[in-house]
Parts: structure tokens; C-alpha cells; sequence
């Protein structure tokens, strides 16, 4: 559903004949749980809507799967604060983490509500040590180059610790956007004199993004919009510490002080000073990365996530 917009009619052929293949289904099939993973707002949430329609026309119990936030900024406008209600009324929603409740309260009551996190496969072909051999601490930076992800307030920070005579090298992983794009971004790296200390590695897969995790230190994520990050999960996976901010579910991912540190502002000083902490204290990285990998075996494995998943829509039959 979301190439609709793209190429028109193509697209919505293809919607068209989405609708009609769920249509089909419900009326051959008495299902007895209709599950749907739908975008909670804007255009996305328009053509998802007519699907869970569908499954309330013929009645059968639906669970919303919500891996998305946003909902608060449209509640109160046309046509979402009729619909909304409409969609969500008389079903479960599955959350990421109850830090993501307060976006849908209006809409969503909390008896509603079943959580399960997410979880990733595991990747590594060996268990992967918590130590590197770097003489210079690493720090891994994994995302598109954009504004809300933090890439400008982290270049803030790492000029702070660069000022500092802090030791480090900063790898930027991923792709670029229209807000920042390879040109800019070296523009922002030249002007704060961190030429020899930031490389751009640009978009990454498989094994040579394998590579960056296996050679990073510390991983970095000053985020100003998330839900419930895979990347973090794909860290703690490897071992890393991690420097983040209170949005969204990542609270719950990050044990403040434990296999990381959440910030809760984003702030270039702040952060310049929780991985100063880092740089400067390997045996506290390899304390926080070796807590971090043993959460990710608890919780956020895939094996976990398919359990959860399995009692959640087992119950909600």
C-alpha cells in the first residue's frame, strides 16, 4: 500500500484489486481472527482503513497490529476524528511498548491493549565478544541522513569531544535524504573540523554492514522520532553500548545507566558527555554491551517475539 501515490492508476488498480482479493477471502472463509498491521495516520491510514471495514462488515474479530505512532497529531482532524473511532472501536491493538499509549489514548482504551515487542534473527554466525581491538574507540552512527534521526546535533556533539581532545573515530552508515545529502553532510562535517574524524560510509548491506558493527564501540542513535527501533535491538545484538533519547518505546530498550544511556533531551552537550563517558571507560562499554546482549537473548529475539505473538492472537480469538 505504500507505492499508492507513486504511479495513480497503477497503484490503484492495485488497491482495487487488494480490497477484492480480502473481499473474496472473507466471504469463502469464516476466519476466526482477521490480524492487520495498518498505518495509524495520514494518507497511509486512509488506505488501510477500508480493509478493517472489510473484516467489521463481515464481522469477525480483528486485531490491529500498530508498529507506527501519529496518531495524536491527527485525532482532531477531518476526516480521521470520525474514522478513527470507527476503525478502532470493538478490537485489540497490539502496542510496541505502553511508552506508546499516550499517542493513542483518545481513540484507543487500555483494556484494548496487548503489548509485544519486537524482535530481530540472529545474525551472527559466533557469538561475538563484547571487545574490540580498536585503538580508537569507534562510534557507529545507522540511519538515513535525516534531521529528526539527530545526524546535525550529533555532529554538534562530536565537534564538543573533537574541542575536548576526546579520541575518536564516527562512522555515518546510510543512505542519503532530500534534507541532507552527501554534499551537505561533508559541508557539515568540514565546518566543524571533523574531516579526519567522521567518515561517511553511505548506504550499507549484509556483510558489509555487518562489517561497521563488528568494528564499533559504541553505538549512537540521537533520535527524535522513533517508535521501537530495530537498530537498537541489532546492537545490543553485537554487544554495543548505546547512547540514545526518550522517545517512543526506547526507554524500555535501553536500561538508563545499565547497557546504555537514554537522554532525555536531545542535546549536543549531553550527549557529548555520555560518550565521553565511553570513549574514556572501556571496561564500562564492555560492561553496558555485555548487558545489552544478555536483554537481547531475554527479550527481543525472534523465538521470542514469535511465542509472544502466538499466545497474543491465541488469546484474542
Amino acid at each position: 500500500m505504500d507505492e499508492i501515490g507513486k504511479k495513480p492508476l497503477l497503484k490503484m488498480v492495485r488497491f482495487i484489486w487488494a480490497y477484492c482479493i480480502v473481499l473474496g477471502k472473507l466471504m469463502y472463509h469464516r476466519y476466526d481472527l482477521c490480524y492487520l498491521a495498518i498505518t495509524c495516520h495520514g494518507i497511509g491510514f486512509l488506505k488501510d482503513a477500508p480493509f478493517v471495514l472489510l473484516c467489521k462488515l463481515f464481522r469477525r474479530k480483528i486485531v490491529i497490529h500498530q508498529h507506527n505512532k501519529g496518531m495524536s497529531r491527527d485525532v482532531e482532524r477531518w476526516p480521521y476524528r470520525w474514522l478513527m473511532p470507527w476503525i478502532y472501536r470493538n478490537t485489540k491493538v497490539i502496542l510496541l511498548s505502553w511508552r506508546l499509549y499516550p499517542d493513542i489514548k483518545k481513540i484507543v482504551e487500555k483494556d484494548q491493549i496487548l503489548i509485544c515487542s519486537n524482535g530481530i534473527p540472529d545474525t551472527l554466525q559466533e557469538e561475538l565478544e563484547a571487545k574490540r581491538n580498536n585503538r580508537i574507540p569507534h562510534l557507529l552512527f545507522l540511519s538515513n541522513l535525516m534531521v529528526s534521526k539527530g545526524v546535525i546535533v550529533l555532529l554538534d556533539a562530536l565537534e564538543i569531544l573533537k574541542n575536548k581532545d576526546y579520541s575518536f573515530i564516527c562512522d555515518f552508515v546510510g543512505g542519503e535524504t532530500a534534507e541532507i545529502d552527501a554534499a551537505r553532510f561533508k559541508a557539515e562535517v568540514e565546518k566543524r573540523g571533523l574531516d579526519k574524524l567522521v567518515i561517511y560510509a553511505g548506504k550499507q548491506y549484509g556483510a558489509d554492514k555487518e562489517h561497521f558493527f563488528q568494528q564499533a564501540d559504541v553505538f549512537v542513535h540521537p533520535t527524535m522520532d522513533d517508535c521501537f527501533p530495530l537498530v537498537l535491538l541489532e546492537a545490543m545484538q553485537h554487544s554495543l553500548p548505546i547512547v540514545s533519547t526518550d522517545v517512543g518505546g526506547i526507554a524500555d530498550i535501553i536500561e538508563n545507566k545499565v547497557n546504555g544511556y537514554v537522554c532525555e533531551t536531545l542535546d549536543a552537550d549531553i550527549f557529548a558527555q555520555k560518550l565521553s563517558e565511553l570513549i574514556n571507560d572501556e571496561p564500562l562499554r564492555l560492561r553496558m554491551g555485555e548487558s545489552g546482549h544478555e536483554k537481547y537473548k531475554r527479550q527481543y529475539t525472534i523465538e521470542q517475539f514469535e511465542a509472544n505473538i502466538k499466545e497474543i492472537l491465541t488469546v484474542s480469538m
